[in-house]
């Protein structure tokens, strides 16, 4: 079992910043990739980011140049910096970590809205 803990989401202005986090714990061996979706009102979940044990990275084209997706794993703990933020950013963001062995898991969400 793997629980994942988010943190980080908020309401900021138009071109403002935040910083999601997500810690996993639980009994596992070691993680896999570790990434973010976000899923707005009346839209499908889709993914933001995601990182690799290795540090490989890959990032929807809307938020490249943007959003920057880090690691550390010695705390299994995945790091979302979103910059130049943008009204069609509001969405809760989910995280996830895809152990070794197991099914993904995913964190509860949290909300980031966007003021204009």
């Amino acid at each position: 079992q793997v629980q994942l803990v988010e943190s980080g989401g908020g309401l900021v202005q138009a071109g403002g910043s935040l910083r999601l986090s997500c810690a996993a714990s639980g009994r596992f061996f070691s993680i896999n990739a570790m990434g973010w979706y976000r899923q707005a009102p009346g839209k499908q979940r889709e993914l933001v980011a995601d990182i690799t044990s290795g540090g490989d990275t890959n990032y929807a084209d809307f938020v490249k140049g943007r959003f920057t997706i880090s690691r550390n794993n010695a705390k299994n703990t995945v790091y979302l910096q979103m910059n130049s933020l943008e009204p069609e950013d509001t969405a809760v963001y989910y995280c996830y970590a895809d152990p070794s062995y197991s099914r993904p898991y995913w964190g509860q969400g949290t909300q980031v809205t966007v003021s204009s």
